[in-house]
């Protein structure tokens, strides 16, 4: 098999469809990527002095000074603002009391008391010193979905203003049985944007409410209740999320609880769940049932900073392609138990900022592109997507031009794999580009195992995606890898052993690691960027993806092929 992968790379390389660089060094798949020098890159982000890269601290500080010493020593020009290396994201951070609670009178009846970070999490975008609800009446709203385009309305005209929404995560079909009305009507197990919590938390805001509370559930949400309460009350906005249309509350209720107080109410949440999932399902208030809080909110206003570089086209300079990953990770904190902690982020996502060194290493070294090549990294992923965000609603190039973003996110530690994974299957042209250049590494690319998890809207492409422009994440959480060391099942070991360090402290660099499959999926994205920043070629979206129809309304703005 191994002599196979090597074969077919030289048989690229000699038909000049490879790096000129490719096979120089190491006659390995992963070539021009250096394995060795993307795991010290790992090791330098994720260690103590660095204290696990959260915006607004100290660790931040060092991390952007770091990014940006990289990026010259590379041999890089600066692409941020006023021919800087950066550009300043201006944002709220807000932090509420552990000890805060949640009282629920139901009735006459004695209330019931939820403590934060423990049957209910909250948090809020507002720039406040203190939150105060007093007897805010629920409202059960399904999905809490409105989506014209699949004749899908949870809300029916009801009016949430003063309420507290309370909503299932992920999509209306998600656990939807053939013969069911909306069965496959969102993509089956799929996950759409629809059945994202910060899509409900969105949408709760536009209908008036001034709170939402998503309902947990570790199998629609594909991460247990620790996962979402690792951030301790914490938030990060951008400056303009805290209008005054924003959320008071928004935040997240344990399972259990969930089922309890419904109970209380005199209502079977199971049913309700079930109901719906049919198109004539209608808001059901939560009889005498009201929410009272008042908590402490701790407030900063801060900014925080995108670092990007970028390597000037020779004969389209005003057309980029582009490759991001994020540089920010939780920070120190303090665990269950009140020890000193510090969420590292080794492979979420340092090394998807290593990746992005070695490919803007392997194009400077290489013929200098027709297209501009710009290697971004971005702040505040892990608190919705922020940086990428305020990118795209403050673009230093033309999004209308921009050819292409690439974006890494979770690169896998488990060696050389047979397969590759797409995430978002059957979205664009840039995937089966993808499969090509992977095919020619020796592996079969497959469909992301587990679509339930919402990949595709979970990482720094998806503002660019929305924007229109074609994008193509790597994201090696998507499935099992099928490594050449030991196959599915060790690949099987690899991603379960991550997944339960996800956003934890366990996230951290391991020198027993293999990143030689991390570095063949970054040679094959290099390989995919290479062949358009020496072509006249424009990804395109296919039909049926939410985002062509975006991208369509821009087309004059681009030259004809």
């Amino acid at each position: 098999m191994r002599s196979a992968r090597i074969s077919a790379t030289a048989i690229l390389s000699m038909l000049g469809l490879l790096g000129s660089s490719a096979l120089a060094a190491d006659p390995l798949v992963y070539a021009p990527m250096d394995p060795v020098r993307m795991s010290e890159v790992i090791k330098t982000l994720a260690s103590d002095p660095f204290e696990g890269r959260a915006p607004g601290t100290i660790g931040a500080i060092k991390t952007v000074n770091y990014l940006v010493a990289q990026f010259q020593a590379i041999g890089l020009q600066p692409a941020g603002e006023n021919g800087g290396w950066t550009q300043e994201v201006p944002m709220v951070h807000t932090k509420i009391a552990p000890e805060s609670v949640v009282q629920f009178r139901v009735g006459q009846s004695e209330p019931i008391i939820y403590r934060q970070l423990q049957e209910i999490y909250l948090t809020t975008n507002m720039p406040s010193s203190q939150i105060k609800i007093t007897d805010a009446p629920l409202v059960f709203v399904g999905y809490g979905v409105d989506a014209p385009a699949r004749d899908w309305d949870d809300f029916k005209g009801v009016d949430l203003k003063g309420k507290i929404a309370v909503i299932l995560i992920n999509d209306p079909d998600f656990r939807a049985k053939p013969g069911e009305a909306v069965f496959d009507r969102f993509g089956g197990r799929t996950m759409t944007y629809y059945g994202r919590w910060t899509y409900k938390f969105e949408e709760a805001a536009r209908r008036g409410a001034i709170g939402a509370l998503v309902v947990h559930d570790t199998e629609a949400a594909s991460y247990p209740w620790s996962t979402v309460t690792a951030p301790g009350g914490e938030n990060f906005a951008l400056e303009k999320q805290g209008a005054p249309d924003s959320l008071l509350l928004q935040g997240w209720i344990e399972g259990k609880a969930a089922h309890e107080l419904f109970a209380r109410a005199g209502l079977d949440l199971d049913a309700l769940s079930e109901a719906a999932r049919r198109p004539d399902f209608r808001p059901v208030t939560l009889p005498s049932t009201s929410l009272t809080t008042s908590f402490d909110v701790a407030t900063t206003h801060l900014q925080s900073r995108n670092v990007l570089a970028k390597l000037p086209g020779t004969t389209h300079p005003d057309e980029t392609i582009m490759y991001g990953a994020h540089w920010d990770a939780f920070g120190k904190g303090k665990g269950p138990h009140g020890e000193a902690m510090i969420r590292r982020g080794a492979i979420d996502d340092a090394s998807g900022v290593a990746a992005v060194f070695e490919i803007a290493r392997a194009f400077k070294e290489g013929p200098a592109p027709e297209r501009t090549i710009v290697f971004a990294a971005w702040t505040a992923e892990e608190r919705g997507l922020l940086g990428s965000t305020y990118y795209v609603e403050h673009p230093l190039v033309s999004l209308e031009k921009t050819v292409a973003n690439f974006t890494i996110d979770v690169l896998q530690m488990g060696g050389l794999s047979h397969n590759a994974f797409i995430v978002g299957a059957g979205q664009n042209s840039l995937q089966d580009d993808f499969s090509t250049i992977a095919s020619s590494q020796g592996r079969v690319t497959q469909n992301e195992v587990l679509p339930e998890r919402g990949a595709f809207y979970r990482a720094d492409h998806l503002p660019f995606a929305r924007a229109g422009v074609p994008v193509l994440p790597i994201m090696d959480l998507a499935g099992y890898p099928d490594l050449l060391k030991g196959g599915v099942p060790a690949g099987r070991k690899w991603l379960e052993g991550y997944m339960a360090c996800y956003h934890q402290p366990c996230d951290a660099w391991n020198a027993s690691w293999d990143l030689s499959g991390a570095a063949e999926d970054a040679a094959a994205l290099y390989e995919v960027g290479r062949s358009l920043a020496f072509s006249r070629m424009w990804p395109s979206w296919k039909q049926g993806s939410e985002f062509k129809a975006v991208r369509d309304r821009t087309e004059a703005q681009r030259p004809a092929l």
